[in-house]
């Protein structure tokens, strides 16, 4: 492809890639100089054309010599904008869901739906890329924007047609989700979460509902989990828009939840829509998993999907990994579930999914990140003494920061935990004390396959150990 067709130029020179990694740059990339909070791209940019970067995206304010300067006062937007043109096409019809929780299990759970109604079809977030017969990982809920639209082209040239993909707030704010037309767009909820980077809550909302003031197409749908406190917000904004907005939940009046009743191994849903009572039983436990697959019914719903075949496709939905996950039965009989609940919202959810299964306690084993919101470790503390009967708190990843020190953090809001820092260690512990009508759950890093301790990586998968501490007892 030309410059000059990227850039409405008569520049003909070939444009062979795009980069914002200096090192990345190869002789015809276009690349992209933004301010970051640790680097700043600019600093980099007679580097960058050295090695041979034909265009270099940044500030009009920034210096370029050797290279076609695009100036624009948002880089990062003009660079994704260009970008998505030089790797189109794309699949079809995507959609993109925001939210503090339950993204991970929306999109998957979306493409599950769609497989199911005869579509090829794909998800991209937490758990990597993942189609019918192949995942990739990725290590970000969403990729550098180089990554993201490369890989969605990718899946396009292999077939796919539909793709439900994680937009979350730091991707919205760095514009790492540009170029795709979003079909349908969805909220889950809103609750602390990275307020190490958004400062408040207000900025972190702020994010959040860029998806649909500026991502989502202006004829698509808006897709929101009615129960949430916030989700005036969302609805008011896509109202102002002139999309089509469906709400689901309790409140919700598309897909409206009036009923739902656990079994031993799922739930039973009483679900209208369209003036017809649904009834679904759902294989997955727990209120927030209704949550999540409502709200992924709504978007196949949206982009297309009948809804009564849709709600009676929730009966065949697959665990998601890390999330309520049964990871393995303990000696005395006892599940042992995994989940990546990391914010004390997430915590509670999952304890109370769990909590009318358990005929007798529920043993919580859980720790906080490092280098992450502060704020929220007591108040997840707090939670757990509250809702759980056996609290042990453990190491989720340190990173750089002391262990103990995090730990103690933890402990001042969950009086009459038990402290074992060593995570292996914590696993084998609740699961060598349940008792046979006990539920353990081991909450914080879900799908992770390793323990992030000062510059390392460590291999570590709370499935995997489970399993090991079940199997030893």
């Amino acid at each position: 492809m030309k410059l000059g067709h990227l850039t409405d130029s008569h520049d003909d020179r070939a444009v062979t890639g795009f980069a914002i990694d200096h090192r990345k740059v190869a002789p015809g990339t276009v690349f992209g100089a933004f301010r970051g909070a640790r680097v700043n791209g600019e600093d980099f940019i007679d580097e960058a054309v050295r090695a041979g970067a034909i265009a270099i995206v940044a500030r009009p304010e920034a210096r370029v010599t050797g290279a076609l300067h695009i100036a624009d006062e948002e880089p990062r937007a003009a660079f994704a904008r260009l970008a998505a043109r030089f790797f189109a096409p794309f699949p079809e019809t995507a959609v993109a869901v925001t939210g503090t929780n339950g993204k991970t299990s929306v999109v998957e759970m979306t493409r599950q739906l769609w497989r199911m109604a005869g579509h090829h079809a794909a998800s991209i977030g937490t758990l990597g890329v993942t189609t019918a017969d192949e995942r990739v990982t990725t290590g970000l809920t969403t990729p550098d924007v180089v990554t993201f639209l490369s890989n969605v082209a990718g899946l396009a040239r292999e077939g796919v047609t539909h793709l439900a993909f994680e937009a979350s707030s730091h991707g919205l704010t760095q514009y790492r989700t540009e170029g795709l037309r979003v079909a349908a767009a969805a909220f889950t909820n809103l609750s602390r979460d990275h307020l190490d980077y958004h400062g408040d809550m207000g900025a972190y909302l702020t994010a959040k509902l860029r998806l649909f003031s500026e991502v989502l197409c202006p004829d698509g749908t808006a897709v929101i989990w009615a129960d949430d406190a916030e989700s005036g917000r969302v609805f008011d904004l896509a109202q102002a828009r002139g999309n089509r907005v469906m709400t689901v939940g309790e409140r919700g009046t598309s897909l409206r939840l009036v009923g739902r009743e656990p079994t031993l191994l799922g739930q039973g849903l009483t679900i209208e829509a369209e003036g017809a009572t649904h009834q679904v039983r759902l294989p997955l436990i727990g209120a927030y998993q209704a949550a999540n697959a409502l709200v992924a019914a709504g978007l196949v719903i949206a982009t297309g999907g009948e809804t009564a075949a849709t709600l009676s496709a929730l009966a065949r939905l697959q665990p998601v990994r890390g999330r309520l996950e049964r990871a393995a039965i303990a000696a005395s009989g006892a599940p042992v579930y995994v989940d990546y609940a990391h914010t004390p919202d997430a915590l509670e959810a999952a304890i109370a999914a769990l909590k009318p299964h358990a005929g007798g306690r529920l043993i919580v084993v859980f720790g906080a990140g490092g280098d992450r919101d502060l704020g929220k470790r007591e108040t997840m503390g707090q939670v757990a003494a509250h809702h759980a009967d056996r609290v042990i708190v453990t190491d989720d990843n340190p990173r750089s920061e002391d262990p103990r020190a995090i730990r103690a953090e933890v402990l001042r809001g969950a009086r009459g935990a038990i402290e074992i820092g060593d995570r292996r260690e914590a696993i084998a512990a609740a699961i060598h004390d349940a008792g046979p009508t006990d539920i353990v759950l081991i909450a914080g890093k879900g799908h992770e396959q390793g323990q992030i301790v000062g510059d390392l990586v460590l291999p570590f998968d709370d499935v995997a150990v489970a399993r090991e501490a079940a199997g030893s007892l």
